[in-house]
């Protein structure tokens, strides 16, 4: 078989087997809309607060007013001392504690060391303790100005330097856009990984034959325009329809995009070249799906992680890229600042891809001869 015969027979195969239509095709554009869904407002409302006003003062209960206009809270009780507040807390019957201690307003107009609210927050859930401590920080600042102000200005005193903080990169410092481009590229390989891999399996069941030199290539450079196609869809239309973080950095897209499915379609491959059926390249695979999300070090870095694992994390070629993606999609980096990171795919796909050719094509098994 030819490379032109075994490009066009990838996509032949595809669209008339539903199984692999369903996981190359349906299951990447369901994914890019399904995924984003629960965190769609990215905002959390009517959180429950508990409330430990230890001062009951003009200024306390101004914060407190203020606290209870805010819609992101809500006031479930005012605990008489921290240890009731905390109970409340470990029940489950409140997500944060506000502090009010004695001397607030004094230390406050003085500039007393120490003077200040404390803020307990429940850090289970990023978006909760965000918004909480978003809430309080606003009815604090906001009570103190109202309540303070011209008792300040009759003083004489300096008002304090005005902090103005902006995300950079995570504008809404949302948790959808925090997560999303992360797992966009785990489910850009595994779609295409689950995919080749039945697709090469079942190929073999049917022809045991050895593969060719172009025929082993027209079904590689096939399978990874197809993870291309996917890449694109996501970091062009999807992105920009789920409103997720898009500095970009295009042209380098199209240099890093080709080199990650290069890598995918053969770690795909070479699986499919070991498994004895589509069903089993499954059984294998789709385990793999959390612990990869893991090892990427979205959700705990890299760097943090031992040796062996950070090892093991680096055979995937999600890891790599979706720290070059997340750079170029959001952060508008230059190729020359993942150059490391692509020249690190490559290699995956350079070893992946003569693993599986030496599999399909029988050298495999002369050479061990």
């Amino acid at each position: 078989m030819g490379f032109g015969a075994a490009f066009a027979g990838v996509f032949r195969t595809i669209f008339t087997t539903l199984a692999l239509a369903s996981i190359i095709i349906v299951a990447v554009i369901l994914y890019g809309f399904y995924y984003p869904a629960p965190y769609a407002h990215q905002t959390a409302r009517q959180l429950p607060v508990v409330v430990v006003d230890l001062e009951r003062s003009p200024l306390t209960r101004q914060v407190i007013r203020n606290l209870g206009d805010a819609r992101e809270v809500r006031i479930v009780a005012e605990a008489a001392s921290a240890a009731e507040a905390e109970r409340l807390v470990r029940d489950r019957e409140a997500d944060g504690i506000l502090m009010l201690p004695r001397g607030l307003e004094r230390g406050l107009l003085t500039g007393a060391p120490g003077a200040g609210i404390g803020i307990w927050v429940n850090g289970t859930y990023l978006i909760r303790a965000r918004d909480i401590g978003g809430a309080v920080q606003a009815a604090a600042i906001g009570a103190a100005a109202q309540r303070l102000g011209h008792v300040a200005q009759g003083l004489h005193l300096q008002a304090p330097i005005a902090i103005v903080q902006r995300p950079l990169f995570n504008t809404r410092e949302g948790y959808a856009d925090y997560v999303f481009p992360a797992v966009a590229a785990i489910i850009l390989q595994q779609t295409l990984l689950f995919g080749s891999a039945m697709l090469v399996a079942g190929r073999r069941r049917e022809e045991p034959a050895p593969w060719g030199t172009a025929d082993f290539l027209g079904t590689w450079c096939a399978i990874a325009l197809i993870g291309i196609m996917g890449a694109f869809l996501y970091f062009g239309w999807i992105y920009w329809f789920q409103d997720m973080p898009r500095a970009g950095n295009v042209p380098a897209l199209f240099v890093a995009v080709p080199i990650f499915a290069l890598a995918v379609s053969a770690l795909g491959m070479m699986m499919g070249s070991i498994v004895d059926g589509p069903d089993r390249a499954l059984q294998v695979l789709i385990p793999t799906s959390i612990l990869l999300f893991f090892l990427t070090g979205a959700a705990w870095p890299i760097a943090s992680m031992p040796v062996p694992v950070a090892m093991l994390a680096h055979l995937s070629p999600a890891t790599m890229g979706m720290e070059t993606f997340v750079r170029l999609n959001e952060m508008g980096a230059s190729l020359r600042d993942v150059a490391g990171r692509l020249a690190g795919i490559a290699a995956l796909a350079a070893i992946y891809g003569a693993v599986a050719f030496l599999r399909l094509s029988g050298r495999e098994k002369a050479a061990l001869r």
